[in-house]
Formats: structure tokens, C-alpha cells, sequence
């Protein structure tokens, strides 16, 4: 993930244009169960975008079932790019280079995405740059407005100017939960990571709790708990009785004795007797209010570990100004308005992307390419006979090296009466959880 420039070398691909205005980059994202493909130039203009959801795929598993995932990545991969290029009207060999999602993700997710952007390189000889997920989602904060870039937008960009270097990163989603101090692009020191669960998968799962059985269900329990009374309820604070120094003054955080005091709460109040006759009014009340307790307590845990982690940033990097909130759970109100009083209070600029660029796409992948293509760091593109041989995807990339502060989780050894997971693990301790169905897979 070094950022170091490369050195000066003639390479076997196409040029870039002088004119970063005259770039086109392709960027693929296939991860998990979003298939994205958007085209960017090389100032940040989104040029054309498309992005195939797979949510009603996988909602009867309650989770996403990796094999399905792949089928259905398989099914919209081509429509998916032929559509970005479409919108963006250019064609492949128009390209100025390629940027694909290599990882951490599920494994047989990536291989779709980085068989196709092989493809393309190869039939063009168009420089490859293999992107990190979740660097992606922190880097398209950095995409400037329209009125920076020197040309008209098809779709508009988040507005404000961008966060320099060296700034706080808040990574909240499905698969991972991390606290970041972002260097420069490759060059990132986690702070903090969840020990069991992301704040996403808790968001899920709780919505599953209380039958939401929509995927992803966060968003569908976020709008139940603007319904209910967050005071209804006592939920216990996580890591609020660990004996462990290290966790209780650290940045790393826990969300699976949350969630289990959640399904704990709706056992007693809303045995499967009772609910069953219940009217539909008041047992959505009673669903509400659970949800809103749950939601209330999960992000003042974000917000004290993430001013912890302002704290620590500030010692370690005093001119950092900026706070970054990255990952579909930024796209969540009550996430972004406690965030943004943690950035106030540690005098730091919070930046966040609009919602739709919160979730998997590909246009925060188009520009991480285009963040790295300036420092150089892509690769030759295979020959189209050797297409086939040259996919490389790391579904465990380290984002980066550990601050020695913080704890992680042991790989293959789960915290003590949790249950083992399948999941892929990156080595920050994160988890991208497989929430597969033993019948499925």
C-alpha cells in the first residue's frame, strides 16, 4: 500500500495525457454485493457512473451469501462498466487507465471485478492500478467540487474543499470499524478497531432482531428509531466493565455486547406470544423504541472513541485539521450529527461524502486511481494472453501498521463466548463478515 513514488521507468502501457483535464479513468468495484464502475477525469469530474445492487438477492439469507454475490457480480459486470463508459460517452480504448477494488473483501467477489479490469488493460494496454476498498472510501472525500475541476460534472461531487493531509479517519461500515491517521495516500496508522463487531454488521443484525428483513437493514432500523423514545430503554455501554487498561483507555471499539443485550431486551418484552398479539400500532412502538435505545448507545460509543482518537491524532500529528467519515454507516443522521460534535469539540473539520457515495462504487474507486496515477504507482498491464493468469486479489490487505496502543482481536481466535465467524480478516483486527446461511453455501 506504499505510497513512494515510483521511479522514472519506460513502461509497456499507453501514456497518460499531459493534461490531467484529458484522463479518463475507469474505476471497478465489486467487493461485496455492489457491482460499481464509474469513469472520472483526471481533476475529479465524474464523467458517467452505474452501480447494480444485489440487496433483494440476499434479504431471504438475511445476509450476503458470498457465492450468490459472485453469480450476480458475474451477471452485472459487463452491463455495469458498458453502462459508466456509455454515460461518460467513451469508449475503452479511449481509456487513460484502469482502477479496480483488489481488496479486502470476499475473495470470490474481487476476482469478478479484477477479471474485468484486467480484460480492459490488457485489450488496450491502459496502466492498472489495484486499489484498497477501504482507502477508497476515505480518499473520495478528497474529490474536488465541480467548480475546482476546470469543466462541467455529469453528476456533482460533495462540495467544501478537500481535506489535506494528514487528517482523522472514521471508518464505519458493514465489514469494518476502524479509527485512522491518514498520512498521505498508503501511508495510514490505525488508531483503533472493533474487537468482535463493526458498528455496521450491529446496525444489521439489530434490524434483523427486531424483523427488519430488508439487506442491508441499518438503514431500515435508523428510519424505525426516529420513530421511538432512545430513553425507553437502559442498554449497557460497551467496554464500560472491561478490566482491560488498554481497552478502556483506547480507540478500539465493541458492538457484539450490544447487539446481544438487544436480542436479550426483545426476548423479554417482545416474546414471540406476546408480539403475536399485539396490535400492529403498539408493537411497532415498542419496536421503535428499542431500535432508537440501540442507536442511541452505539454511537455514543463511536463518538467516545472517536474523540479519543482526535486526541491522539492531535499528539501525533498537531497540524492535522480534518476529520474524515468514511463507509456506508456515514450515510446514518444520528452517525454524521454525533460525529460532527466530536469534530467541533476537538477544533477539527469533519468531512463526509454525500450518501450515495457513502455506500460500495465505483467513482471512490475511479479516484483513488487518480490520487495514485499522480504519484505513479500503477502497473503494467498483463498481455491479453496472460489476462487470465495475472489475477491478484487480497481480500486480507493490511490498510496499514497498528499505533501499539490499541488491541486487536487474535486472527482465529474469537473474543471469549463469542462464537467463530466465517469471515476474511484484514490485519487491523477488522471483519468482513459473511453472514451466510449454512443452507446456501
Amino acid at each position: 500500500l506504499s505510497a513512494a513514488s515510483a521511479p522514472p521507468k519506460v513502461r509497456n502501457c499507453k501514456p497518460l495525457p499531459a493534461d490531467q483535464r484529458e484522463w479518463r479513468v475507469l474505476g471497478i468495484e465489486s467487493s461485496c454485493d455492489d457491482t460499481g464502475a464509474a469513469v472520472l477525469s483526471g481533476t475529479g469530474s465524474i464523467l458517467g457512473e452505474a452501480l447494480a445492487s444485489q440487496s433483494g438477492i440476499h434479504e431471504q439469507w438475511g445476509g450476503v451469501v458470498p457465492r450468490l454475490a459472485q453469480d450476480g457480480h458475474r451477471k452485472a459486470i459487463d452491463a455495469t462498466v458498458e453502462e459508466a463508459l456509455k454515460r461518460a460517452g467513451v469508449q475503452p480504448a479511449d481509456l487513460s487507465a484502469v482502477a479496480v477494488t483488489v481488496g479486502p473483501g470476499l475473495g470470490l467477489c474481487l476476482e469478478v471485478g479484477v477479471r474485468k479490469a484486467l480484460q480492459i488493460a490488457a485489450a488496450h494496454r491502459l496502466p492498472l492500478v489495484r486499489v484498497h476498498h477501504m482507502e477508497a472510501h476515505m480518499l473520495v472525500t478528497r474529490l474536488p467540487p465541480p467548480s475546482a475541476t476546470g469543466e462541467p460534472a455529469a453528476v456533482a461531487p460533495a462540495a467544501g474543499t478537500a481535506p489535506a493531509f494528514p487528517f482523522l479517519t472514521l471508518l464505519v461500515s458493514g465489514g469494518h470499524n476502524m479509527a485512522v491517521l491518514t498520512r498521505g495516500v498508503g501511508n495510514h496508522t490505525i488508531l483503533g478497531s472493533t474487537i468482535d463487531d463493526s458498528i455496521g454488521e450491529a446496525f444489521d443484525k439489530t434490524a434483523r432482531t427486531l424483523g427488519i428483513t430488508q439487506v442491508p437493514g441499518g438503514p431500515h432500523l435508523e428510519r424505525l428509531a426516529k420513530e421511538g423514545d432512545a430513553n425507553a430503554h437502559k442498554l449497557p455501554k460497551p467496554l464500560s466493565k472491561t478490566r482491560d487498561p488498554a481497552l478502556q483507555k483506547g480507540c478500539d471499539f465493541s458492538f457484539s455486547g450490544l447487539k446481544t443485550a438487544v436480542r436479550t431486551l426483545c426476548d423479554k418484552t417482545l416474546p414471540e406470544a406476546k408480539a403475536k398479539d399485539m396490535p400492529e400500532e403498539e408493537r411497532r412502538a415498542a419496536k421503535a423504541d428499542i431500535a432508537a435505545a440501540f442507536q442511541d448507545v452505539a454511537v455514543q460509543h463511536l463518538c467516545e472513541r472517536a474523540g479519543r482518537a482526535a486526541e491522539w491524532t492531535s499528539e501525533l500529528e498537531p497540524e492535522a485539521k480534518y476529520m474524515v467519515v468514511a463507509g456506508g454507516v456515514a450515510a446514518n443522521q444520528a452517525v454524521r450529527q454525533g460525529l460532527r460534535e466530536v469534530a467541533e469539540s476537538c477544533d477539527l473539520e469533519m468531512h463526509v461524502p454525500p450518501p450515495r457515495l457513502c455506500v460500495d462504487n465505483g467513482v471512490m474507486v475511479a479516484w483513488a486511481g487518480v490520487e495514485r496515477l499522480r504519484l505513479g504507482l500503477f502497473d503494467e498491464p498483463p498481455s491479453e494472453s496472460g489476462a487470465e493468469h495475472a489475477v491478484e486479489i487480497r481480500p486480507r490487505w493490511p490498510l496499514g501498521s497498528r499505533d501499539p496502543r490499541s488491541q486487536q482481536a487474535a486472527p482465529g481466535k474469537p473474543p471469549k463466548g463469542q462464537k467463530r465467524k466465517k469471515a476474511d480478516v484484514d490485519a487491523g483486527g477488522e471483519h468482513k463478515v459473511q453472514r451466510t446461511a449454512q443452507a446456501a453455501s
